[in-house]
């Protein structure tokens, strides 16, 4: 179980606008050619397949794309990937021009790419965005705009975009990503042409730490089967120290857990440190913003005129929002892995002989599948699904948190 205090957090990208660049088209690569700029986007063949049958002279690119995923199962790179085969100088996403670089580095001046760390991506943000894609390409053939966790758009927001999305530019090609098709507003996926990731095998993602990343064969394996195929959490216990040691130890203290009071410590704890992490977080990048508005706007002496108020203070706002965000992703990694675990009691409980993902702490699972039902279990999986809602729906992370363990506490007793 990801112990938030050392698993780090997710959406640390920022409200940033990056842009990058289309170059002269060419022939589409084959499948099965060497995998260019597509080398990270692994156990999605059949998605990289659709997007380089779009990308070649032959195919029909859609002016407006929805990639949808799983967390982890690399959404905005295979974003980035398909705006570097679109650039591409050869048209194959070769990954060794100059376009493909640039693109994959963030650098191309024709590709802009959205990401935030708050609640929300706010309108005038994608305000901005339209006005952008109502613009020529400087360099090439195509300007593309990626929008990172579309979904946190509010109805608002979907209606700003709504316009470009249905009558873009010629030149101009627009990437949304999200978990699933029903986070989007219905115009706004009823304009866009699907392509749906799967969450890659343990294996894959092992092999992909090997690879790129040099990691350990052990490690890679024990990191990528804790991570349930999620990439970004995989690298995390990977490289991080000891990050997969308090995952395990998270794991033991869930299932050794013997009582309400118990169960109102643990969440407490967990809610702290969440808490004090994403605060951690939130304030440093609020520091790196004032200090960079206070630059731009000539000011070196800290001293910010009445005309400037207002907008430090909606720095102040936004640092809030992060923080936030920032907790509330922490804790739902946590339920992640509580579900995690669950899953496996309830695998050894109903006999299915599928490998557990918690391997290290097969002797606790075993103890507490043999004292329980598949009944309760199946209780409690639910019961962190709506642990998970109610915190996406703005219930205080500490009232949820604090009646799932005491509901799993006293169904160890």
């Amino acid at each position: 179980m990801t112990d938030p205090s050392t698993t780090g957090t997710a959406g640390t990208a920022g409200n940033t606008a990056t842009t990058l660049a289309p170059g002269a088209g060419g022939p589409a690569a084959p499948e099965g050619s060497a995998p260019g700029v597509w080398a990270d986007v692994v156990g999605q063949d059949a998605a990289v397949a659709q997007f380089r049958r779009a990308a070649s002279p032959q195919g029909s690119l859609a002016q407006a794309w929805l990639i949808t995923g799983p967390p982890g199962s690399g959404r905005s790179t295979a974003a980035r990937a398909f705006a570097a085969t679109l650039q591409c100088e050869t048209g194959t996403g070769c990954g060794q021009c100059r376009s493909c670089r640039t693109v994959l580095a963030n650098t191309h001046p024709d590709v802009t790419v959205v990401a935030t760390d708050k609640l929300s991506i706010a309108k005038e943000e994608v305000r901005g965005l339209v006005m952008t894609a109502q613009r020529a390409p400087a360099t090439g053939r195509y300007r593309v705009l990626i929008v990172e966790d579309a979904d946190r758009m509010s109805a608002g927001t979907f209606n700003v975009l709504l316009k470009s999305i249905e009558e873009p530019p010629p030149s101009t090609v627009w990437m949304l990503c999200a978990p699933s098709a029903e986070d989007l507003a219905p115009t706004i996926k009823s304009r866009c042409r699907l392509v749906a990731l799967s969450v890659p095998p343990s294996d894959v993602v092992a092999e992909l730490l090997r690879r790129r990343d040099g990691v350990d064969e052990n490690l890679a394996m024990r990191s990528a089967r804790a991570a349930q195929g999620h990439i970004g959490l995989a690298l995390r216990y990977a490289t991080q120290e000891g990050a997969l040691a308090a995952r395990e130890e998270s794991a033991r203290a869930l299932l050794g857990l013997r009582g309400a009071g118990e169960a109102v410590l643990a969440a407490q704890a967990l809610v702290d440190r969440a808490t004090a992490e994403a605060k951690a977080h939130a304030d440093t990048v609020a520091i790196e913003e004032k200090e960079r508005f206070l630059r731009s706007a000539g000011i070196d002496d800290g001293k910010v005129p009445p005309s400037l108020r207002s907008q430090v203070r909606q720095l102040e706002e936004d640092a809030k929002r992060r923080q936030t965000r920032l907790v509330r992703d922490v804790l739902d990694r946590y339920l992640l892995d509580v579900h995690s675990v669950l899953r496996d009691v309830l695998s050894r409980q109903l006999g299915s002989g599928s490998e557990l993902v918690n391997i290290e702490v097969a002797d606790e699972i075993e103890r507490s599948a043999g004292a329980g039902s598949a009944k309760t279990t199946l209780g409690l999986l639910e019961a962190v699904q709506e642990a998970r809602a109610r915190i996406s729906g703005n219930v205080p992370p500490l009232l949820a948190i604090e009646a799932l363990l005491a509901r799993l506490a006293v169904s160890q007793r």
